[in-house]
Formats: C-alpha cells, sequence, structure tokens
C-alpha cells in the first residue's frame, strides 16, 4: 500500500515488504548502545556459569548490568564466542501476573524467523537457585537503542525512516498468524477493553497510592466510553522507541524487545501505547511533546497513524478511548514500578521517585487526550 503527500519534506507514508530479522549493523551503533552498562550482577556470579558450563562448552564469562529496564532486570552475557541476553525476574513482586518472563520466551519462540524481528530465544530456566528467580537466555543482537523518541543524532531523513520502520513493524505484529503459531492459549479473544481495565483498577486499588487522582478519574471515565467492535492480534504491551532495537543504515527495526506484556488482545491498544510520545514531554519518559517535529523529520501523530493504517489490513481506527486507556495501564504499571523500589530488599528511592513522576505524566496526558483528541 502507498500513501504519500505532494508537497515537499511532507510525510511520506510507503509501506513496503518488511525484511526477515537476521539484522547485524554496524559497530557504531554497538558502541552507542554499550554505553548504557554497568558491571556487578545482583546474583551468584559462579552458580551461572556452572550451569552454562553443564549447557555450553567451559569458556570465559562476562556479565554486565543492562541499564534502562524498570521491570525485569536485564544481563549482557558474554560467554566464549557466545554474545547472549539475560532476562530475569525482579527479586520482589507485587502481582502474580507481573514479570512474565516466561510469556516473554514463548511469544519470542513462535516469532523468530518471521517479520517481526525478535532475539532468538536459547532456553528458558524455572530453577530459581541460579540467578534467584527464573530467568532465560537470547540472542544480543546488534543495533542503536536510541534513550528517546527524538531519536538524538539522526538526520531528519533518517528520523522519518525509523518512525516509518517502526510503524510498519507493529502493523506487520498485527498481521501475524498467531493462531498458526500456536498461541491460541497465549490470551483470551474478545473483551479485551473491560478485562483489562478489571485487573489494572484491580492492581491500582492494591497499590494503595494517593498521589496521583488522575487515574482516579480515569478509572471512572474508562468503563463509560469503551467503544463498540472488537479485534484479536498479538499486541507486545509495551511497544514503544526504548523498547526497540534500530538499523539506521537500512532505516529498518533490527530487535524487539521486552515482551512481558505482551498477550492476544486488540490492536489499537498497542497502537494508542506507541503513541505516547506525541503526548510527553521529553522530560517525561523521552517524549517529543512541544518539540519542532517538522525541523526534526519526525510526522505528527495523524501522519504516525496514516503510515500505520497503510501497512494494517485493519478499516479499524483509533479513538481518544484507546489513547486514555493506554496512557492509564502505563500509569498504573509505573505506580507498580515505584512501589516495588520503595519495598525492595535493596530499595532504590531516586528510581522509585522516578517511575512515580511518570506515572503521574502519563495519567495526565489519559486526561489530555480525552479532551482534545478528535475522533475519526
Amino acid at each position: 500500500k502507498d500513501r504519500k503527500k505532494s508537497r515537499s519534506g511532507a510525510w511520506r507514508s510507503t509501506c513496503s515488504a518488511l525484511a526477515k530479522p537476521r539484522a547485524v549493523v554496524n559497530r557504531a551503533a554497538l558502541k552507542t548502545a554499550s554505553r548504557h552498562v554497568i558491571s556487578a550482577p545482583g546474583f551468584d556470579r559462579a552458580r551461572l556459569e556452572a550451569y552454562l558450563e553443564e549447557r555450553f562448552e567451559t569458556a570465559p564469562l562476562t556479565i554486565e548490568t543492562a541499564q534502562g529496564g524498570m521491570s525485569n532486570p536485564t544481563y549482557f552475557v558474554t560467554y566464549g564466542t557466545r554474545r547472549m541476553v539475560l532476562r530475569k525476574q525482579p527479586d520482589v513482586t507485587l502481582s502474580p501476573s507481573a514479570h512474565r518472563i516466561d510469556r516473554e520466551f514463548r511469544v519470542m519462540s513462535a516469532l523468530a524467523g518471521s517479520e517481526i524481528p525478535v532475539p532468538v530465544p536459547i532456553v528458558f530456566c524455572e530453577d530459581p537457585s541460579i540467578v534467584g528467580t527464573p530467568f532465560y537466555l537470547m540472542d544480543r543482537l546488534e543495533g542503536q537503542v536510541f534513550p528517546n523518541s527524538s531519536l538524538p543524532g539522526l538526520t531528519p531523513a533518517a528520523r522519518r525512516a525509523s518512525f516509518e520502520a517502526m510503524a510498519q513493524t507493529l502493523a506487520a505484529l498485527h498481521a501475524f498468524d498467531w493462531l498458526g503459531a500456536g498461541l491460541n492459549d497465549y490470551g483470551k479473544p474478545g473483551n479485551y477493553f473491560q478485562r483489562q481495565l478489571d485487573g489494572w483498577t484491580r492492581q491500582w486499588q492494591q497499590f494503595g497510592i494517593s498521589d496521583n487522582p488522575a487515574i482516579d478519574e480515569l478509572v471512572t471515565w474508562l468503563p463509560d466510553n469503551i467503544p463498540p467492535g472488537d479485534s484479536a492480534a498479538i499486541c507486545h504491551g509495551d511497544y514503544r522507541v526504548a523498547n526497540i532495537m534500530f538499523d539506521t543504515v537500512r532505516s529498518r527495526v533490527s530487535g524487539v524487545f521486552d515482551w512481558e506484556l505482551s498477550t492476544i488482545g486488540h490492536p489499537l491498544a498497542d497502537v494508542a501505547f506507541n503513541l505516547q510520545p506525541w503526548f510527553l514531554a521529553p522530560d517525561e519518559n523521552g517524549g517529543i511533546k512541544g518539540l519542532d517535529l517538522a525541523a526534526l523529520g519526525i510526522p505528527t501523530a495523524r501522519e504516525y497513524l496514516e503510515h500505520y493504517y497503510a501497512c494494517s489490513p485493519s478499516s479499524q481506527r483509533l479513538t481518544r478511548f484507546h489513547i486514555a486507556f493506554a496512557m492509564f495501564r502505563a500509569a498504573v504499571g509505573l505506580s507498580g514500578v515505584a512501589r516495588r523500589n520503595e519495598t525492595s530488599n535493596t530499595p532504590d528511592l531516586a528510581a522509585a521517585y522516578q517511575a512515580r513522576r511518570f506515572a503521574i505524566a502519563y495519567a495526565k496526558a489519559g486526561l489530555y487526550s480525552i479532551t482534545t483528541w478528535d475522533d475519526e
């Protein structure tokens, strides 16, 4: 499908075939990602080394703690010539439905080799004695992960191409044959939004947090404004720039990460959450609200949606409900991150403060979308 605007410099929505996800990009990009790394894992290195020796050959082991993820601790593991990523549950969990790394491993196993670029999963381990919780290993990809949605360091043309690739990859995910991939029991198709609202509202009430009244307003508004119609697709659940690796040389997405919240759900929930940068300021989780988008080469929210629509077989369109719902869910999720950082065996009050500040920003963005977004 093709949708192009004729005026010079305007956003062009051109949907082309995606490349197979065997992407490896330049070493400069790898160095960009590696700057966000520190050492010292929070578990017994010797136990992991023994586990790896049992499954592979004996080899030198190095472990680096990856920064940036607030949910499931993530580590770069180099074992001989093997370059891997380890994802584990946090030591403290507040909800039995949270931190489902087993679901991450399963959905990536189903998607591996498809149009959706994911790291190849290697092994899942349920034994908590190795690193303190269940964990899994996957291949480490090389590429560029950006600290915020303005994609710093790129030219305007490269930014346009990267945003287009992000929308195109999301449309490919929503078109994926999840039934044929054996994911028929991965979620409950139908009545998605009501079930989600019930679950996230229960979580919010369990937290007992009183400093974010905007969430309470969304709890009241959302159930009365669920739009008619339903649809079922694999939803990533946290599809945003921070969870995407870009091959900026070839203008592609080379990896999609952090599938913890994935399920069979309504694709417009994913689309709405993907629009978050347009509703958040740069200091609110790396948003782009208030920036000169035209000068940066970044499309408007409507232009970005048009490219997703051009690549998607669905005729359904986004409404203010979908955006408010996505912001509500993010606000509750970040409230949980804040509470976990406060109650952990090793509390991180700075991380808790940041997560709570972001939760307030998301909730306010949800209310803002209700009054400003014109439904098509």
